[in-house]
């Protein structure tokens, strides 16, 4: 496995596909968030930004692959382990950027009584519980279970969407609770929706890496 995540990193990296959603996370970042803003409702914004990107970059990496190159990797590994490779990737990639957006964002913005190190943490669970999301929705709204790229990239922008203002949905309870925290200066560690979110992300990996050795 460790072979297939740097295989498909180096893909990426290559590739510089991974500009466009770069650029258009710092662009979310450049108009949401100023320096001294309260820094758990900065945390929010970043956070939330951090779905629809990490969706799109899992999105990239299930596809860059040319068909012939797929065939080769999948016979050597198997379709399943390379389909999970290819997220793990991605999800690395999203994790570290999510990481780096939050610790700056905690030093430019105003604490307001918030300690840095817990308004660290809980921007830090929000960032992890949007990317696991975000892995989710780009499992789910590209090959193999949708294959046409018009439909999987419109079903990938609602998804998002929809993941950040449906009741229930871990992303937003997270992001909620750090916009909530903001305004009343308390923190809010959303364990309990970084757990559904690993449950949420387990589940449709797990259905898009079956579905890839039956579809494909």
């Amino acid at each position: 496995m460790t072979a297939l995540l740097r295989y498909q990193t180096d893909l990426l990296l290559r590739s510089q596909r991974w500009l466009a959603p770069l650029l258009l996370y710092a662009v979310f970042l450049g108009v949401g968030v100023r320096a001294g803003e309260p820094v758990l409702g900065a945390l929010g914004y970043a956070s939330a930004a951090l779905l629809p990107v990490t969706a799109w970059v899992v999105r990239i990496c299930l596809n860059q692959e040319p068909p012939a190159a797929r065939t080769v990797v999948a016979a050597a590994a198997g379709r399943e382990r390379a389909h999970l490779a290819a997220v793990l990737a991605a999800v690395a990639c999203a994790a570290l950027l999510g990481t780096v957006a939050v610790l700056g964002v905690t030093a430019v913005s105003d604490l307001r009584g918030v300690g840095p190190v817990a308004a660290g943490a809980a921007g830090l669970l929000a960032a992890t519980v949007c990317v696991l999301i975000g892995a989710a929705v780009g499992a789910l709204c590209t090959r193999p279970l949708l294959p046409a790229p018009g439909w999987s990239l419109a079903a990938l922008v609602l998804a998002s969407l929809l993941a950040l203002v449906t009741s229930g949905s871990p992303a937003k309870y997270a992001v909620t609770a750090l916009i909530t925290g903001s305004r009343t200066a308390t923190v809010h560690l959303p364990w309990l929706a970084c757990a559904g979110a690993l449950a949420v992300s387990a589940a449709a990996v797990a259905l898009a890496c079956r579905a890839t050795a039956w579809r494909e």
